[in-house]
């Protein structure tokens, strides 16, 4: 509430889920559950865990020290880290440190423990991106035994449908991650969900940084094409990419925290120009967590890009409109936090908006995401706030148009 206004229940289009250790013991089939690269938690202590940029820590394992519950799988070595389950410590102890599950708040990792954090926090639906596979499955992607990898996406996926949303009357929305190392398997696997109801799937907003074929290649069609024809939205998190914009080595994380739309700003310039969006005008994107506040400009500068340069641009043939139809047509931005962004909404349009909590990371609104957003939209009229706070995420995502929740076949 914010005076006699009542605040419409809020779809989450970008909040997290911490994996629980049993999943990939339980999820993949018996063939690879027993293979000693298969991914598995143990609890060891951390003497120091430095950051070193992007996914990179420097460890020290010291069994005498506090305890992290860390993914082995292969070579990669991931412990839990408590600015990842934030949510229910103070603001100056979302820290680096250590932390096991025994540690989190269960809403992390137990599904009915997350709908009971979201009852608290006036939040109807929520899609959850990865932890341990990463935002878009790069953890598997950059695994040497593909064989496994595929397994462990497959098992990942299946964990998502039936056992993370599957007893959540539809309040919690799948959100599917794709082989990225083969165009075609990803294909098949948009489709093998898309038959059991999923709308949307993890993608990376800019594959070239993981070392994959840009989306200029042409390479990616196959992929476009199954969303497109099942009306799944590619949905893409900053840091996608295994990297977040940054200044220099020694800058300090909170350089690369406040530069973090840098990538979706980089991203959505490239579809805009890459005539994919022209190609596929059902094809539907959604940046996560990049904010909005950048937004108009980019649109302004990409027309005025394409209307003054694309004789020698390269796009005459390949973008026949300008750049921003688009946008309007087919893209949608998120936010928590961006006043300047929600005060150029007419340059972004009411209908390309939606909201998230970004649950359990140090950035979530929760449990204060009613009053937050209330603060935000104090000016916006009641069409328009039930457009941002859930129905443009119900278009999206293509949910109940009623309840605001996932329908599953």
């Amino acid at each position: 509430m914010m005076g006699e206004r009542t605040i419409p229940k809020i779809i989450s289009v970008d909040d997290h889920v911490v994996e629980p250790p049993h999943l990939f013991e339980r999820w993949l089939p018996s063939k690879w559950a027993s293979h000693p690269d298969a991914p598995r938690v143990e609890r060891r202590g951390i003497g120091s865990m430095v950051y070193k940029g992007g996914t990179s820590y420097d460890i020290e394992w010291d069994d005498s020290k506090p305890k992290a519950d860390t993914w082995f799988y292969g070579d990669l070595v991931a412990p839990h880290k408590r600015h990842v389950a934030a949510v229910g410590f103070d603001r100056d102890d979302m820290t680096l440190s250590p932390i096991t599950y025994d540690e989190m708040r269960p809403g992390c990792y137990d599904p009915a423990a997350r709908l009971e954090d979201m009852d608290v926090d006036n939040v109807e639906a929520s899609l959850c991106f990865p932890t341990f596979p990463r935002f878009c499955g790069q953890t598997f992607a950059e695994a040497a035994d593909k064989d496994l990898a595929m397994a462990c996406v497959r098992a990942y996926n299946d964990w998502m449908v039936d056992e993370w949303c599957g007893d959540s009357g539809g309040r919690l929305i799948p959100l599917p991650i794709v082989p990225l190392w083969d165009v075609e398997a990803a294909a098949a696997e948009v489709r093998r969900n898309a038959a059991r109801g999923c709308t949307a799937v993890a993608f990376s907003e800019i594959p070239a940084k993981l070392g994959l074929p840009t989306i200029h290649s042409g390479y990616w069609e196959p992929f476009f094409q199954a969303c497109d024809e099942t009306g799944t939205v590619i949905c893409m998190h900053i840091g996608s990419s295994s990297q977040m914009p940054a200044t220099s080595s020694d800058a300090p994380p909170a350089v690369a925290a406040t530069l973090s739309f840098g990538n979706a700003m980089s991203s959505l310039s490239d579809f805009l120009f890459s005539g994919i969006l022209v190609r596929h005008p059902e094809l539907r994107l959604a940046y996560s967590e990049g904010q909005i506040g950048w937004i108009p400009y980019i649109l302004e500068r990409a027309d005025d890009v394409w209307m003054e340069h694309r004789a020698w641009g390269g796009v005459a043939d390949l973008v026949p409109e300008p750049p921003s139809t688009y946008w309007f047509r087919q893209i949608y931005g998120c936010f928590f936090r961006d006043r300047h962004g929600l005060e150029s909404l007419h340059r972004i349009g009411v209908d390309n908006v939606t909201f998230e909590t970004d649950y359990p990371h140090t950035d979530s609104t929760w449990p204060d995401t009613t009053k937050i957003f209330a603060e935000q939209i104090a000016d916006l009229d009641d069409a328009t706030v039930l457009k941002i706070a859930r129905g443009n995420a119900i278009r999206m995502l293509r949910l109940d148009p009623d309840t605001g929740r996932w329908r599953r076949p």
